[in-house]
């Protein structure tokens, strides 16, 4: 079977704007909106690595660590941890960073596990193996083993 690096198909740096439209009744970005754009770029990884499409199974472990503001810009980054049949797991985090002052911080981090699909829908085998290269990779491997004991 061959396989992919993480990187293949990692997405290193998604900016989204924080706009006005994006804020709650507090002042801070609408937790839903973030988890719109997380879905997504999630749903882009899972593509790139398998080369097929794939759904949403779920959202795991979503935390808001902070808030976001109007004004800042939101980073998303995303991998994938592991695959195993026909789903992989990819993991998000999205970083707040002030333009004007430079400083950045962490607003969510989450799991996401999809399924990858065939013509008629359904779920169909994923034709690469992960390969984790660094030690971050490996970590993330061997804990998506264990987040998904706990989902199944």
């Amino acid at each position: 079977m061959k396989q992919k690096k993480v990187s293949d198909s990692a997405i290193k740096h998604y900016p989204v704007e924080v706009f006005p439209g994006d804020l709650n009744a507090k002042g801070t970005v609408f937790g839903g909106r973030i988890m719109a754009v997380m879905d997504k770029v999630a749903g882009y990884v899972a593509q790139r690595h398998s080369n097929m499409d794939c759904a949403t199974l779920g959202v795991d472990s979503v935390r808001f660590l902070a808030p976001a503001k109007q004004g800042e810009v939101l980073i998303f980054k995303a991998s994938a941890n592991r695959v195993w049949g026909s789903s992989l797991e990819i993991g998000v985090k999205v970083i707040a960073e002030d333009l004007k002052t430079g400083d950045s911080r962490n607003v969510l981090s989450a799991y996401l596990p999809f399924v990858a699909l065939n013509e008629e829908l359904k779920p169909a085998k994923i034709p690469f193996k992960l390969k984790p290269c660094t030690k971050d990779e490996r970590r993330r491997y061997k804990e998506a083993g264990i987040r998904r004991k706990f989902r199944l």
